[in-house]
């Protein structure tokens, strides 16, 4: 009967230190951030990036991450719902800044999931899925009052955010539901790079300052959250290297590439700032951090020398091959359905779990953040007709065992709402051109469509479309399906 008992209260407590032990998880979204732009993954890239080649060394690469869109708010939207944006009113395009809600409040959300499981949840930074601001009778904004909708409506107990992307007015922070400095003066509008729409603009607000604001606040917030008792999940859309490329003075000329390189080299530094206050904190064992990217670089590519590139006029919004490449050799750039809208960089550091060093090949996406989320937290995950229908967990692929990994095929979206679909080695596009910003941009849904096979042309250069009639019936059987079935787990 003793050792009965012993038996039991030794399970309790075993229990009681997993069930403290889950994993802290911080999700660090940069902004129009490109495959070329970090040196682990382009060895050709001279901008320095320290802390996020530190990430690759302590933690795994994934080089086929893809997020779900080409373009911001639909990404961001598939990546907290685990649901695919095209499933929702957006079909295309983003939201501005006085954009209404996107995110339903009767809608799961990863935060309202792992809030409901005993972690702290909280996002800083960038937001661009909608807010509620109210008006006056007369129809103009009132920002003396509360707004009725903010990211703590979806699951986000702690919430400080600017609008949308940091193009957009209005240029106002957010906590909760109040804004924390009215707008009190106008903002002019400005051109590439330091590209600004005209605006509204808080009295506390400094465009210059912003990321290094999110930045500090990031920081002083996971020091608090570590010495308290619960888990906690921490979501961080940066808001660069978008526009305005508007590096702080202090990075200025660190590259030889113009503000945008030197702008890299403050992202970097704000990744750093994070591993630092997770060190500094004692919780690194036991905290999950992801670095990714909402979509592919805004940086053309040139390949004639001759022209003036980015190094020679900063106004220019593209750079010379030969200089840098931001999206590596991939085709196209944010907005298009070509990978370099979609394939972004992305690290997983996860000291407990994940093997230093490691890659992974196997094709991913941003969308399957809330199952995995749900997974390493030892949550049951709802039914795919309650939430999260297009989410499948990374958990596998973290521990090494990518052949225990399943989902369903990978579809993608571009800016004018042109479709991919992605499996295996193949991917399918249901349209005639980039269905963004290259040209051609072509239609969606129009023919002739597009077939590659990513493991021979990652470039997209031939197009097997009319050679392999078969594996392109398949992919679009599978594409259709899925729009069909409304979910793809």
């Amino acid at each position: 009967m003793k050792h009965l008992i012993l038996f039991f209260a030794l399970y309790a407590v075993a229990s009681s230190l997993r069930a403290f032990d889950r994993p802290n998880i911080i999700f660090i979204l940069a902004d129009d951030m490109g495959y070329g732009d970090v040196q682990s993954l382009n060895s050709d890239s001279k901008i320095p990036t320290p802390n996020l080649n530190r990430l690759a060394a302590e933690g795994m690469s994934f080089t086929d991450a893809h997020s779900p869109s080409a373009v911001c708010t639909p990404t961001r939207y598939a990546t907290l719902t685990g649901r695919y944006s095209w499933r929702s009113r957006l079909k295309s395009g983003v939201l501005n800044g006085y954009g209404t809600p996107l995110i339903e409040t009767d809608r799961p959300t990863v935060a309202s999931h792992l809030k409901a499981n005993g972690y702290h949840t909280a996002v800083i930074g960038k937001w661009h899925l909608g807010l509620g601001f109210q008006k006056h009778s007369n129809g103009e904004w009132d920002w003396t009052k509360p707004l009725t909708y903010s990211p703590v409506d979806v699951g986000f107990e702690r919430s400080l955010v600017i609008p949308a992307s940091l193009d957009f007015p209005p240029y106002v922070y957010i906590e909760g539901h109040k804004i924390t400095g009215l707008p009190d003066r106008e903002q002019p509008a400005q051109k590439f790079p330091a590209y600004l729409r005209k605006g509204e603009l808080g009295s506390n607000f400094s465009i210059l300052n912003c990321l290094d604001v999110l930045a500090e606040k990031t920081a002083e917030h996971i020091k608090l959250s570590a010495k308290n008792k619960k888990p906690f999940f921490l979501y961080f859309p940066l808001t660069a290297p978008h526009k305005p490329v508007l590096p702080h003075p202090r990075f200025e000329g660190k590259t030889d590439l113009g503000p945008y390189g030197d702008f890299i080299v403050q992202v970097d530094w704000t990744v750093g700032r994070v591993l630092d206050a997770v060190d500094e904190a004692g919780i690194s064992e036991n905290t999950l951090i992801i670095y990714t990217s909402d979509n592919g670089s805004f940086m053309y590519r040139e390949t004639d020398g001759s022209i003036p590139d980015h190094v020679k006029d900063a106004t220019v919004q593209a750079y010379f091959e030969g200089n840098h490449t931001a999206n590596g050799s991939l085709r196209g750039t944010k907005a298009d359905i070509w990978e370099g809208g979609h394939r972004v960089p992305f690290f997983a550091r996860w000291p407990k779990v994940i093997k230093t060093k490691s890659k992974c090949d196997v094709p991913i996406c941003h969308v399957d953040l809330f199952a995995t989320a749900a997974a390493v937290a030892r949550t049951k995950l709802p039914s795919a007709a309650e939430a999260a229908p297009d989410s499948f967990s990374w958990l596998s692929l973290f521990q090494g065992k990518p052949q225990r990994f399943k989902r369903a095929p990978v579809v993608n979206h571009s800016a004018a709402g042109m479709f991919a679909v992605r499996e295996g080695d193949w991917k399918l596009v249901l349209g005639n051109g980039s269905g963004g910003r290259q040209q051609p941009k072509g239609r969606r849904f129009t023919p002739p469509w597009q077939l590659y096979n990513l493991k021979d042309d990652l470039s997209e250069t031939k197009d097997l479309y009319s050679a392999e009639p078969e594996v392109a019936s398949r992919l679009e059987a599978a594409l259709y399906k899925m729009l069909a079935d409304e979910r793809s787990r």
